[in-house]
């Protein structure tokens, strides 16, 4: 049974630094967040269970590309919908989209497949990621999202995530219709 906890975890040990750097941001700008720590969420199933614990309104994170692989976006769309490029490249003013590789995932956000999450945000200092989230994400009161790792997953406000943690990464998210 998964125990959803307040806060960060009361020891550093086992974790990633990566991690424990998702809770002092968070921290820093005093934003309350549920935590569930778990196995590793690698499929749409493991993480529907997670956020049926969360209860949270369940989030696909898509890093993208385009074709030439200079524009990097981050897109957030709810778990149930589908993702069909055609769809979002006339919005966004970039044709053929793909999925980006690991490796520019890693330099740029310091997440590895599998635990993409908003909050790697934080990392891209140079804002080389444009933001992207489907305006279904925005209906519910929270969003659930991976603290840089996929062995835990947080519950975070939605007015959180939009009026203060975007901001602070210095990023600008486009709502997006899909």
């Amino acid at each position: 049974m998964m125990i959803l906890e307040n806060g960060r975890p009361h020891s550093a040990e086992g974790r990633l630094d990566k991690e424990m750097r998702a809770y002092d941001f968070l921290d820093s700008l005093g934003i309350e967040y549920g935590r569930i720590d778990h196995e590793a969420a690698m499929t749409m199933e493991v993480c529907e269970d997670i956020d049926r614990a969360l209860h949270a309104t369940i989030c696909k994170n898509l890093f993208l590309c385009n074709r030439q692989q200079t524009d990097f976006y981050l897109l957030m769309i709810p778990g149930n919908k589908q993702f069909k490029t055609k769809d979002i490249s006339a919005q966004i003013g970039s044709s053929r989209l793909s999925f980006a590789t690991a490796e520019h995932m890693e330099e740029l956000l310091d997440i590895t497949p599998g635990s993409v999450s908003v909050l790697g945000l934080m990392n891209d200092s140079e804002k080389k990621v444009r933001l992207l989230i489907d305006e279904d994400v925005l209906t519910g009161e929270y969003i659930g999202c991976h603290p840089c790792v996929n062995t835990s997953s947080l519950r975070i406000r939605t007015e959180d995530m939009m009026k203060k943690i975007i901001p602070a990464t210095g990023h600008q998210p486009t709502i997006v219709r899909l």
